[in-house]
């Protein structure tokens, strides 16, 4: 059996992918449809037969666009097309291929599908994509994601943490401070800190992020320079995001807002403390990882306020993310980070 696979949304819903994927390469050739961001994650995958990049925005914009990739898909062979990403135009992709489809009875492209799954809101997001492959009434699978990252990638790491003399055995807190949507972004990462440096004296910050966010490691760095406590590794801009992985690999536990690095290190079972806003795990993209920590104010009627977080905060007082203390937040990261030695 020849599988393709279609999911051009964000890096965390690939990521996500992944145990579907694996399911779907138990019984043949799978196939992947992604954005050029999205793509590289999947390299040295063993599930994964090719990557089919669809850049939807630029180079294959439009209908010709749209008839190169399906061409392409075509000739994979594929005869089955599952829709991890429910957009019109990815239903008229797999149909214009030729490829009978599968996806959410939810997605706006349901009506091109040739067969519908029941979108389960009460279920996690790997498990909904699970679903698309497997009778619902078999036990779900293994739902923790899976990287591959290269000995290029490790050795990119390596480099890094030497060039900020790290040293071997020396515990690794990470703190993941960005996000696309300003309102996920905890205000108070360098607070958190700038209080471990008491509490963790052998420990050092690794900030993980995009270029970015650099300004927000910059904080970082200085609340704990203030402090008197050892050099932040800033990593921000400077691996790539299978680099960022293997670096997961090595931190004793990842602080993270609800964004892509959750999701790394998950992939890379790394303890993970989720601090969730405007959006709530509930949603289902909470942590993987098997000691996990999700933070928030549960209390708080107008959680969750939309599906993504936003730019501002529609009530103006964003106490979603304003009151989780820094002390609270502390406390978990001390937990785990002793736990592993």
């Amino acid at each position: 059996m020849v599988s393709a696979v279609l999911q051009t949304s964000f890096l965390g819903d690939m990521i996500l992918t992944t145990p579907l994927i694996e399911r779907l390469a138990r019984e043949g050739e799978v196939h992947v449809v992604a954005t050029p961001a999205n793509a590289a994650v999947l390299a040295n995958h063993p599930a994964v037969a090719s990557v089919i990049v669809y850049d939807k925005r630029n180079a294959d914009a439009g209908v010709a666009g749209l008839r190169r990739v399906a061409a392409r898909l075509r000739a994979t062979g594929a005869t089955t097309a599952y829709m991890a990403q429910g957009s019109w135009r990815t239903a008229a992709l797999a149909r214009m291929a030729g490829v009978p489809s599968v996806g959410f009875d939810t997605s706006a492209g349901r009506w091109l599908y040739s067969r519908q799954v029941a979108y389960r809101k009460d279920w996690h997001h790997a498990q909904r994509l699970w679903a698309l492959a497997s009778d619902p009434r078999d036990p779900t699978g293994p739902l923790r994601p899976s990287l591959f990252p290269s000995a290029a990638d490790t050795s990119q790491v390596s480099a890094l943490l030497h060039e900020a003399g790290a040293i071997s055995g020396e515990p690794l807190i990470a703190l993941a401070p960005g996000s696309v949507w300003a309102t996920k972004r905890w205000p108070s990462y360098d607070a958190l800190a700038s209080g471990l440096v008491a509490q963790l004296p052998d420990a050092r910050v690794v900030v993980l992020g995009a270029a970015g966010d650099a300004p927000l490691a910059s904080a970082i760095s200085a609340a704990v320079q203030q402090r008197g406590g050892p050099p932040i590794i800033d990593a921000t801009g400077k691996l790539s995001l299978l680099g960022s992985a293997a670096l997961l690999s090595r931190c004793v536990v990842l602080v993270t807002n609800d964004s892509a690095p959750l999701h790394l290190a998950s992939a890379m079972n790394t303890p993970t403390i989720a601090l969730f806003g405007p959006t709530v795990p509930g949603m289902g993209f909470g942590p993987l990882a098997d000691r996990r920590v999700v933070l928030g104010r549960d209390q708080l009627t107008c959680r969750p306020c939309s599906a993504h977080g936003g730019q501002a905060c529609p009530l103006g007082h964003w106490k979603c993310m304003r009151d989780v203390e820094p002390s609270v937040v502390a406390e978990q990261v001390v937990r785990a980070a002793v736990s592993t030695q």
